[in-house]
């Protein structure tokens, strides 16, 4: 085999091996949950390996969203996802994400692959359920890519949203305690 036969089957092996890990890390989101009385659209960024698993938003036993929402609404978090979805409700709470898909080693918000990102219709919800006057975003990253996104200027729906920024609930924000986390999730969803 000449040089340049080899040359061009060693980046025909590279490409192989760079589109199987690229698709095996291919994250994509699932619907949002939402009822008629929601006023506020909790936005995350990209599911964790966990919730997408189990095709659950915050699956993860350590991520602090649900007992803080389970809190906030005076009951017990409950044993089971379906048994949950009503809390937000109560709460008049929605939940998405902002990435619909993009690839990702892991969980982290760090590994996305920035150039990889497509994101969720947000517009397209905020015309279905008008209810919707605020946006939270559940971190800094969620916060960050919808801001990169999404102008305010270039959609006029989103200009008539309130924007609120909430600490993280995932695990590894370990900077804030559970108390901390829920003390700032009150002060900031309080209506």
């Amino acid at each position: 085999m000449n040089s340049f036969a080899q040359k061009l089957a060693g980046a025909k092996a590279i490409n192989n091996h760079y589109t199987k890990n690229m698709n095996a890390n291919l994250s994509r989101s699932f619907a949002p949950v939402v009822f008629d009385n929601a006023d506020t659209l909790i936005l995350g960024s990209m599911p964790g390996v966990p919730s997408l698993q189990a095709q659950q938003y915050y699956a993860n036993p350590r991520n602090a969203f649900w007992p803080m929402i389970a809190t906030m609404a005076g009951k017990p978090v409950p044993a089971h996802y379906q048994q949950r979805l009503p809390l937000l409700k109560h709460l008049g709470l929605a939940l998405w994400d902002v990435i619909e898909e993009c690839y990702r080693p892991g969980s982290l918000d760090s590994a996305i692959n920035p150039d990889s990102v497509v994101v969720n219709d947000i517009p397209a919800l905020l015309r279905q359920y008008p209810s919707i006057q605020r946006i939270a975003f559940n971190g800094r990253a969620a916060e960050a890519t919808f801001k990169k996104h999404w102008r305010r200027t270039a959609e006029p729906l989103l200009a008539e949203q309130q924007f609120l920024l909430l600490p993280s609930s995932s695990p590894a924000h370990a900077s804030l305690s559970f108390e901390q986390k829920l003390a700032e999730w009150r002060q900031t969803l309080q209506r």
